[in-house]
């Protein structure tokens, strides 16, 4: 069948001279900060998320709940893990009276000056309340505390909301990458 190529890019923003507005939630939403224990609702929230967006076929563990589940934990075993920047966001529902789990957001030190975003995940019903520039704001204020200088994150380049997103935000493109996928039907939309 042949190789694809997905272009995606690396954006970054200073975190210095970045005039970042707090984070808010629309009513009825609530933050929730790491803990171990919440590793399976943020992997739950990755794969609601990420399953049928190209994303999944550009990296296929975040289109199976398992590869979502061992995407989470490597990531949260890491050395350079920051709990401070991941975060889950769920919603209350008035009638049933419960929390639904709907987006979340990890991140982790890349090195003394960098902190990398992971997986800005907003599951589809709830896109278009701006849930991901609280998500990516709340993230950006745990890595100024942290007292990193610049954050970056990869997206891909057809995901236009998202590119949009973060360049409202300050984040610049810097670089432009090219990843190899297999082709599969999704892609040819």
């Amino acid at each position: 069948m042949g190789v694809a190529y997905v272009k995606r890019y690396r954006m970054e923003i200073g975190l210095f001279r970045a005039e970042l507005p707090p984070a808010v939630l629309p009513e009825g939403y609530v933050w929730t900060r790491w803990t171990e224990s919440l590793m399976d609702r943020h992997a739950l929230v990755k794969y609601d998320s990420f399953r049928n967006e190209i994303d999944a076929q550009v990296f296929p563990c975040l289109g199976d709940p398992l590869g979502c589940q061992r995407l989470m934990r490597d990531i949260a075993r890491q050395q350079r893990f920051l709990p401070s920047c991941t975060w889950l966001i769920s919603h209350f529902n008035d009638e049933s009276c419960e929390l639904y789990d709907c987006a979340t957001i990890q991140g982790i030190v890349s090195n003394s000056v960098f902190g990398a975003i992971q997986n800005v995940g907003v599951i589809p019903e709830y896109r278009g309340i701006r849930l991901g520039r609280a998500l990516v704001l709340k993230s950006l204020e745990g890595f100024r505390s942290a007292k990193l200088s610049r954050v970056y994150l990869e997206v891909t380049a057809r995901n236009r909301p998202a590119v949009a997103l973060y360049r409202s935000l300050g984040f610049e493109v810097v670089r432009t990458l090219y990843k190899t996928i297999e082709p599969q039907p999704m892609l040819l939309r």
